[in-house]
């Protein structure tokens, strides 16, 4: 009896364990609607804002960068007050096979129809809706569009300002792409898939900074 009993203790242990492991995936709201303010201006130093990304399989993982193609970032006294990025999906680079074929293999294979779509989807967005202080960082809330999908996500992030160059760095957070119709090798989609899949949850983070 004392066996059966130390035998739940550990499997009860185990499962506890491996729950604590789940990665926990960004809430998606209907996009926010918001009035189209003309004329922002692009601020970006694009050299040193990047969006960084991240993908895992039974087999592995795979993580790289995604240049920004403009955007702008504003804060007035001290409180960020709006923001956007525009995403250049065909600048999607691999880092974890940087240089090597595996590398260049992976980079089309996300361009693809298949995945991201980028010859139809050329760009990705992140749109500033609204900002609360939370404890030790700010949630900023925007719209996230990736291919033809909008949604409103809130990520935690902090802002920064030295020698008039604001950075905005966001904390790493996930989104499901099946949410974004980014199909392949997904469950929400295909069945049978075994252990040929790829997990729904990328992880992704913004570090943004504007021109001096």
């Amino acid at each position: 009896m004392k066996k059966v009993i130390l035998s739940l203790v550990v499997i009860a242990s185990v499962l506890t364990a491996c729950k604590g492991e789940k990665k926990e995936e960004v809430a998606v709201k209907e996009e926010v609607k918001v009035v189209e303010v003309q004329e922002l201006k692009n601020n970006l130093d694009l050299d040193a804002s990047v969006l960084t990304w991240k993908g895992t399989k039974p087999t592995g993982a795979h993580d790289g960068i995604v240049s920004l193609k403009e955007g702008n970032l504003t804060v007035e006294n001290g409180v960020l007050t709006s923001g956007e990025f525009v995403i250049d999906m065909n600048s999607i680079t691999n880092l974890d096979m940087k240089g090597s074929d595996g590398a260049g293999k992976l980079e089309g294979h996300l361009k693809n129809a298949d995945f991201f779509d980028v010859e139809k989807y050329p760009t990705s967005k992140f749109t500033i809706t609204s900002v609360a202080k939370g404890e030790n960082v700010l949630n900023v809330t925007g719209n996230l569009t990736v291919k033809d999908v909008t949604k409103s996500i809130t990520i935690p992030a902090t802002v920064s300002e030295t020698d008039g160059v604001v950075t905005f760095k966001s904390e790493k957070f996930n989104i499901n792409r099946a949410d974004f119709n980014v199909k392949y090798g997904s469950k929400s989609f295909f069945d049978n898939l075994k252990d040929k899949f790829i997990n729904d949850l990328m992880e992704m983070s913004f570090e943004v900074k504007t021109k001096a």
